[in-house]
């Protein structure tokens, strides 16, 4: 399984995660908050998106990060929005899918 081996935060909008493969991952707020997973923004028993992009602002960023166990990040953004539980796993096919 790849695992982070280091998360930094580049500013207040970004992160990067650096693999124990060695790749290297940037992930910005705004896609980040785009892509939530929480049962808000994703109907729990149809997979449907609930969110609606345009209601993002394009200059959201992080008001804080927290580590979930030795599994996620959950993320707070400057829009109030903080119950989205990042796994690793999830970030990880995220960037394989911008690839």
């Amino acid at each position: 399984m790849i695992e982070p081996s280091k998360i930094i935060e580049e500013s207040d909008s970004e992160i990067s995660i650096v693999w124990s493969d060695e790749s290297e991952t940037k992930y910005n707020a705004f896609e980040l908050r785009r892509a939530c997973p929480c049962a808000s923004c994703i109907d729990e028993w149809t997979g449907e998106k609930r969110l609606k992009d345009e209601t993002i602002p394009e200059d959201i960023n992080f008001s804080h990060i927290s580590i979930v166990g030795r599994y996620a990040l959950n993320f707070h953004f400057s829009d109030d929005h903080e119950t989205g539980i990042f796994s690793f796993n999830f970030l990880r096919k995220l960037a394989e899918n911008t690839r």
